[in-house]
């Protein structure tokens, strides 16, 4: 047996092979870190030229915005199809194709993941209200799934390792929250645990994130978050932000969902009618809002959790239909950012009622209740949160709090949002081969 265990050994430290899977994997680990961190620094430098090019141009987003969704809508359609949307359904459909290997090129490509970066920054430089995070685990999934053409990797390792641990460390660099993309990987992308795919996981995320540390130093994405818990008044604010960010974050879900459904064949017939009348009404909405709904909402989010004043009532409701919006466009774009500034919104607005309690903490708790009603992965959530506003002392009433705004969101939407889009994407990819077929059939004398 030692002697077996030692020829293993040796193979691994002298095979040429299994020496260039490592470097392949692991050269492929750091360009998941570099890509996450060029995405994050080029989604905010769309974001401030869009403001500042029309801070003092009112009438500008006017013209702006609907002809840049109708741009980014035709180079969609006609050089980047398959960017479209969030990426993490394409994804969640990725990870399905255990035998149909040509679907997954079709999904996850180094041409999609190009797309998909430029696309998210036209997007942010026309006003749209989008996040960054899903479009950077499509890319990453789609970085790491292109390994398979540079090395030899284990069936099982292409199908669950390579494309969950991309997904993994695409979440943990644009957030910086590595222990969060783990748990997202295996709460939402995958729904399960297995041991294979851990370690191939964990070594993805452990480089990108040093790489992406290496580039942007140790942050906190919203800063460190001061908030002061007192028993037993802390019940009712995870009680009421459980409640409120439960059904409120449903509805989105659910109204992003079938409402989304119902535009699709005239999206499909008409998408850049679609697309500027969109724009024009978001312009609208910018306009009303003082320019507080335009990009990730990062900003607001930071202003509402900070707790030294309350953001206006309008904000949390006006960013939540311009997300909507903006979604059912079929721009590239995800919800990860405008969901968790609507939430802190939500919270701060809360506050008012509840002063029992610090604005920033309830902010907190809205916050994490509206992500979990939206995506439903009260785990992530939990996780997500703590990592990114480096604070740990809240744990139980943040938990409490997802959990309570799980169920109430399931009772109004209960296929989780991912999960209904990645069905959605399927039989949009059924209707196009199909369509592909009879057109070849059509053809054929």
């Amino acid at each position: 047996m030692y002697r077996r265990q030692l020829k293993r050994s040796r193979k691994q430290l002298t095979s040429r092979n299994i020496w260039q899977t490592r470097i392949v994997f692991f050269g492929g680990a750091l360009l998941v870190g570099l890509a996450s961190v060029f995405v994050a620094y080029g989604s905010d430098v769309a974001s401030h030229l869009f403001v500042s090019i029309t801070q003092d141009r009112p009438w500008l987003p006017f013209i702006i915005t609907p002809l840049g969704l109708m741009l980014i809508i035709y180079l969609t359609r006609s050089f980047f199809v398959g960017a479209e949307g969030s990426g993490i359904p394409q994804v969640i459909v990725a990870l399905r194709q255990n035998r149909h290997k040509e679907l997954r090129y079709r999904l996850l490509s180094i041409r999609i993941a190009i797309g998909k970066a430029l696309m998210i920054f036209l997007s942010l430089l026309s006003g749209a209200s989008i996040g960054r995070e899903g479009p950077t685990i499509h890319i990453a999934a789609s970085i790491a799934f292109a390994l398979t053409r540079f090395a030899r990797f284990p069936h099982y390792d292409i199908g669950r390792g390579l494309i969950l641990a991309g997904g993994a460390a695409g979440l943990a660099g644009a957030f910086n929250t590595p222990l969060a993309g783990i748990v997202f990987a295996i709460e939402e992308l995958a729904r399960n645990f297995e041991s294979k795919t851990s370690g191939t996981i964990l070594t993805a995320v452990i480089v990108s994130g040093l790489t992406a540390l290496s580039i942007s130093g140790n942050y906190s994405y919203f800063g460190v978050v001061g908030t002061h818990i007192e028993m037993p008044s802390i019940l009712w604010v995870v009680l009421v932000c459980g409640i409120a960010g439960g059904l409120l974050g449903g509805s989105f879900s659910a109204l992003l969902v079938h409402i989304g459904r119902r535009i699709a064949p005239f999206r499909n017939r008409h998408p850049y009618f679609l697309a500027a009348s969109i724009g024009i009404m978001l312009a609208v909405l910018g306009t009303i809002s003082l320019g507080q709904t335009w990009g990730t909402g990062y900003e607001e989010a930071k202003v509402a959790l900070a707790g030294k004043e309350h953001v206006s009532a309008s904000f949390p409701f006006l960013k939540y239909l311009v997300t909507l919006l903006s979604y059912w466009t079929g721009i590239p774009g995800g919800i990860f950012a405008p969901s968790l500034s609507i939430g802190a919104g939500l919270g701060n607005w809360l506050s008012q009622w509840l002063p029992m309690a610090q604005i920033s903490t309830v902010a907190l708790l809205g916050m994490a209740a509206y992500f979990t009603g939206v995506v439903q992965t009260p785990i992530t959530a939990v996780v997500i949160i703590m990592e990114m506003t480096g604070n740990q002392e809240i744990l139980l009433p943040l938990m409490a709090t997802c959990l309570i705004a799980d169920g109430l969101s399931k009772i109004i939407s209960p296929q989780p949002i991912y999960r209904a889009m990645a069905e959605d994407f399927i039989k949009g990819l059924a209707k196009s081969s199909l369509q592909e077929s009879q057109n070849a059939k059509n053809k054929t004398p």
